[in-house]
């Protein structure tokens, strides 16, 4: 799975002109679902994401989880994360899961994220969607759990 995380300190999605999902601090998570992932990608994913201490301590450190400061998330499918940019002017998305699997992915990964306490609010998986966000710091981290390999622990 790849996910494209911001710390925020308020975001929303909107689909036809309502807001159908927000938070206040927190991180927004751009994830998209790819050809061979399964549960256990979206487990490790989902504890990865809600220990991730990129928020700052009184000393101003990136020393707190999403967990540690109370804060929530805001989860946005978002196939395009899977582009693939090596030929031509047009990305390919053919690494992507095929939607009905990327869907039942999406929505056990936000699931997930919601069991290790994080308060959880969803975009629409497919929909056209108006993503607003007041980017914190700013702080942007790329995770693919490919690049940890089959061992990984978190």
């Amino acid at each position: 799975m790849r996910a494209l995380i911001q710390r925020v300190s308020e975001a929303h999605v909107r689909v036809d002109g309502e807001i159908i999902g927000e938070i206040n601090a927190g991180l927004l998570v751009l994830i998209c679902a790819m050809r061979g992932d399964d549960a256990a990608q979206a487990n490790k994913l989902a504890a990865k994401i809600a220990k991730l201490r990129i928020f700052t301590d009184e000393a101003g450190k990136m020393n707190r989880s999403v967990q540690d400061i109370g804060g929530g998330a805001l989860i946005v499918s978002q196939f395009t994360l899977s582009a693939d940019t090596k030929s031509g002017n047009r990305p390919g998305f053919s690494t992507a899961c095929a939607p009905d699997e990327g869907e039942r992915l999406y929505e056990y990964f936000a699931a997930q994220l919601g069991q290790q306490g994080v308060p959880v609010a969803k975009g629409q998986f497919g929909a056209d969607m108006k993503v607003s966000l007041v980017n914190d710091g700013p702080v942007t981290i790329w995770i693919d759990t490919d690049q940890w390999g089959k061992t990984y622990e978190n």
